[in-house]
């Protein structure tokens, strides 16, 4: 075991207001049932990797993505209920196993479409094994995908 703990420092993958994960409708979310994180209250439908990851998992209706990121597990889940969309308003620009760059372009998500079919397009960035770490700090307000940092976990 180190006697220094690692930090893992997150940007934001959309452009939006950043909020505590306890902010947002979803009680899975707001509750920390799948972890803690933050929510987004995207501006823009661009998802880009919020750190040089590899793309564990994509949804097959694209509204969720699972990244590795130094051996931490981050679910960026785009909009509430949208597994209901079946993929429609989705387009994707990264596959599973795919290695990225801070960045990086993910998936592109119709915000419009997404409102016009009655789900709200809030947005949960979840550290899935977020129990195991030392510290979460979070940077909230109003943030640019790729570049503005959102948390910086200690594990």
């Amino acid at each position: 075991m180190s006697l220094f703990s690692k930090k893992i420092k997150i940007v934001s993958p959309m452009t939006g207001e950043v909020k505590d994960i306890t902010e947002l409708e979803d009680m899975t979310f707001s509750q920390k049932l799948l972890g803690d994180g933050v929510g987004i209250e995207p501006t823009d439908g661009l998802v880009v990797a919020p750190a040089d990851a590899r793309v564990e998992q994509i949804f097959e209706t694209k509204h969720a993505i699972t990244l590795d990121i130094k051996g931490l597990k981050l679910m960026i889940h785009i909009g509430m209920d949208t597994v209901n969309l079946k993929g429609e308003g989705f387009e994707l620009f990264a596959r599973e196993g795919d290695h990225l760059k801070q960045g990086d372009k993910i998936v592109k998500a119709d915000l419009d479409l997404i409102k016009e079919k009655g789900y709200p397009t809030e947005t949960a960035i979840v550290i899935l094994d977020s129990d195991n770490l030392k510290d979460i700090a979070k940077d909230l307000g109003q943030k640019e995908a790729g570049k503005d940092l959102i948390l910086e976990i200690k594990k």
